[in-house]
């Protein structure tokens, strides 16, 4: 498989208190819940990662590999991002009834890499031409956090946050497209009717611009949040990546090297990963996309990390109706949650999927800490009393969200109702 280098990287709290929740705190002890509550938590079972077969080199897999026979599919679920929105009304009708998606991940992995291979319906191929600056791709990206020595401290979901670092490799469908001046070429970046070439020297220059164009988008980026993301170029993480649609959909594949610069998951027996889709149908891109939480990812026959994946697969003790309650009493005045409509628009973070792509432990300490992660949003200065986040002299962001809650059972049930927030798979 082809290999190049890239990188790049869903919710923390970071709304502002406006002085309508004032009026509708009250005692959370006497809230009642608006409407029947889901008793259930659905959470993301673990992906068991194979070992190769006898001399296959997982480096060199391709998405149609017969190796792949050996390693069993897993269904995972994704879910629509709506912690943030698009600056774009069209992008954000075209979603706004979408419903989860079940994709199939499996894993292979060997001492030198590890593979990924991604399966999902799509009944539209949309590959971007370069043509056109209204057309979006198809594409998936496969996330890793480079350090989980801490189960209940992972990195936001959504591209990392400070100090806490991710690794992202993204790939898209699209037609040969030339980078400006990305080789130092620019006497190729003319019309051939316009080069000072004839016969011979003519075919040559078509040739030469044809060698020029890249065929792939494929990009690794290491980035720990929203304002954080860098392109890691040079070839020094070892990936590659492919997409291949079919009658039922794409099929999509990621592989890289256990150990980088920028990571090292060679000693792991579980890893921390997510995957993400974009539909170019629906004008998908950036924020636009279909998400999984954290999913513990066992490497079949190595011990370790345990913890890990107790913590991403285990489900909240509290109690989701108390939760409910206290929630909709000292929330719903910012966030939107489920078909609650209380909360102006762009208010806070829309919380109504947080449950399909956070765990137990993130909601927690966005309870506790609003700033640990601060959400960019759509705008926010669209409520300019009220903005998410301050900015001070040297760019520390804080969040104007108040911690809400400070007594352990209540953030419990806090977070078993958060948990069960999420879209539910359309059939």
């Amino acid at each position: 498989m082809k290999k190049l280098i890239m990188k790049h990287g869903i919710l923390r709290s970071a709304a502002a208190i406006s002085i309508i929740a004032s009026a509708a705190m009250g005692n959370p002890a006497e809230a009642k819940p608006s409407a029947e509550t889901k008793n259930t938590i659905s959470i993301n079972p673990v992906i068991t990662a194979s070992k190769a077969p006898k001399g296959v080199k997982v480096a060199e897999l391709g998405a149609e590999s017969k190796a792949w026979k050996s390693a069993k599919g897993v269904d995972i679920t994704v879910y629509p991002q709506t912690t943030i929105e698009l600056n774009d009304k069209k992008a954000n009708e075209l979603g706004s009834k979408d419903g989860a998606k079940i994709i199939n991940v499996a894993a292979m992995y060997d001492s030198n890499s590890i593979a990924f291979k991604i399966k999902w319906a799509d009944g539209t191929e949309n590959i971007q031409s370069g043509t056109r600056s209204d057309e979006y791709p198809d594409g998936f990206a496969v996330q890793m956090a480079t350090n989980f020595s801490d189960p209940k401290k992972l990195p936001y979901i959504g591209m990392g946050s400070e100090g806490r670092p991710v690794l992202v490799h993204l790939q898209k469908a699209v037609k040969v497209h030339y980078e400006p001046n990305g080789g130092g070429n620019v006497e190729l970046q003319v019309n051939m009717h316009q080069a000072n070439a004839f016969d011979k020297n003519l075919t040559n220059f078509v040739k030469n611009v044809s060698e020029a164009g890249l065929y792939d988008y494929q990009k690794v980026f290491i980035s720990e949040g929203f304002r954080g993301m860098t392109e890691i170029r040079g070839g020094g993480e070892n990936t590659g990546m492919a997409m291949v649609y079919g009658k039922n959909g794409w099929t999509g594949m990621m592989t890289r090297s256990l150990k980088s610069e920028h990571a090292d998951f060679a000693a792991a027996g579980t890893l921390p990963v997510a995957f993400a889709l974009w539909d170019g149908e629906k004008l998908g891109r950036d924020g636009r996309k279909d998400i999984s939480g954290w999913i513990a990812v066992k490497l079949e026959g190595k011990k370790g990390d345990d913890a890990l994946a107790k913590e991403l697969t285990a489900k909240p003790a509290g109690n989701i109706e108390a939760g409910k309650a206290n929630v909709e009493a000292m929330c719903a005045s910012c966030h939107t949650l489920d078909a609650q409509k209380v909360a102006p628009a762009y208010m806070a973070p829309n919380l109504s999927n947080i449950g399909g792509y956070s765990s137990a432990a993130y909601l927690a300490e966005s309870i506790k800490d609003p700033s640990a992660v601060v959400v960019p949003g759509y705008n926010r200065n669209a409520h300019k009393n009220f903005e998410w986040y301050t900015v001070d002299a040297k760019g520390v962001r804080t969040s104007t969200m108040p911690p809400m809650m400070t007594d352990d059972a209540m953030i419990s049930d806090a977070v078993a109702y958060l948990m069960t927030l999420k879209s539910e798979v359309k059939k």
